[in-house]
């Protein structure tokens, strides 16, 4: 199914992934509703999107996907659900188990309902690597055992499993979709590089929570979204869940590093506690996307942490020209 002129609603469309895949979408000319409730996880949200606000092709619903009424009026007339919309955090969702559930199990059954009930063709689901936990083996591949280690984890292991059954018992054709550490432009303030950056750049010691020692397998935004997009288009991920990360693992104090020498310091990652719920290792089996959907990763950590370094500076620069001209 061609995406041009198709209805499409991208749930947590405002948000970081969500707004790059909307960026795409109105590109390829589709018709482009977002549902996003603009909570206080982070702010600045509203300007991922404000470019689209007065195209013809660009509708926007403030709401939860925890509403369910909404859900079924925001499905109505739609062709593809792109599900972007999550609690995100490990950290934040350890605090707060109970939002990560109502939010990331129920919001998603919710979705799921109305697309079933709207009769929409395609659900994309946005599932997370976490869901492997701590694993038997590298890299990860979608057969391996999924042992959740926090509670971030386990809800968006429990959605999977709702999107599977749906796909299962009513044939809804549903894919499911694991990112494996997306950064770039437009991340959220608490991820690791911006962490990193917001330290360095003032001249700081970035901080690490463990040893360093910990991997990720860092993946660029716009490899995540032309994966997603693909997944709305083939018909053989119907019922899959398909791996999507770039392949290669970096350690976090390796990451540090990079951020120090961007911005010419010389000093050292401070190391701290871990916390629970965290990981050791992330390491990407994309096989299954390179055959299923025809994706390949293209932008390497070099490359997007570059990209994604001066987006922040000139961010940040825009956030002190704001608050000049509102105290003078």
């Amino acid at each position: 199914m061609e995406l041009v002129n198709k209805s499409v609603l991208v749930t947590g469309g405002a948000g970081f992934i969500g707004s790059h895949l909307v960026d795409q979408l109105l590109l390829l000319g589709s018709k482009v509703t977002v549902l996003d409730n603009f909570d206080n996880f982070y702010v600045g949200k509203e300007r991922n999107i404000a470019h689209h606000v007065n195209s013809p092709r660009f509708r926007l619903i403030r709401a939860s996907v925890t509403d369910f009424d909404t859900m079924l009026d925001a499905t109505d007339g739609v062709d593809v659900v792109f599900h972007e919309a999550g609690q995100a955090g490990v950290r934040y969702c350890i605090k707060h188990p109970q939002k990560a559930h109502e939010v990331n199990v129920t919001g998603t059954l919710n979705v799921l309902l109305a697309a079933k009930r709207q009769r929409v063709k395609k659900v994309i689901y946005a599932s997370s690597s976490s869901v492997y936990g701590t694993p038997v083996r590298f890299p990860l591949e979608e057969s391996l055992p999924t042992n959740p280690t926090s509670p971030y984890a386990a809800s968006k292991l429990a959605a999977e499993k709702y999107c599977l059954a749906f796909a299962e018992t009513y044939k809804m054709p549903v894919t499911c979709l694991r990112y494996f550490s997306v950064y770039g432009p437009r991340g959220r303030p608490d991820q690791v590089i911006f962490a990193f950056a917001d330290k360095a750049s003032n001249n700081e010691r970035p901080v690490i929570y463990g040893d360093g020692s910990q991997t990720r397998d860092f993946t660029f935004i716009s490899d995540v979204v032309s994966a997603t997009l693909l997944a709305s288009l083939r018909e053989e991920s119907n019922g899959q869940v398909i791996n999507v990360g770039f392949g290669k693992e970096t350690r976090i104090d390796k990451v540090a590093r990079m951020v120090l020498e961007y911005y010419g310091s010389n000093k050292e990652p401070e190391l701290r506690e871990g916390y629970d719920g965290d990981f050791p290792r992330t390491l990407c089996n994309n096989s299954k996307a390179r055959t299923l959907l025809g994706w390949q990763p293209k932008v390497s950590l070099e490359d997007g942490l570059k990209v994604t370094l001066r987006w922040y500076d000139e961010r940040k620069n825009q956030a002190v020209d704001v608050r000049k001209a509102v105290t003078e």
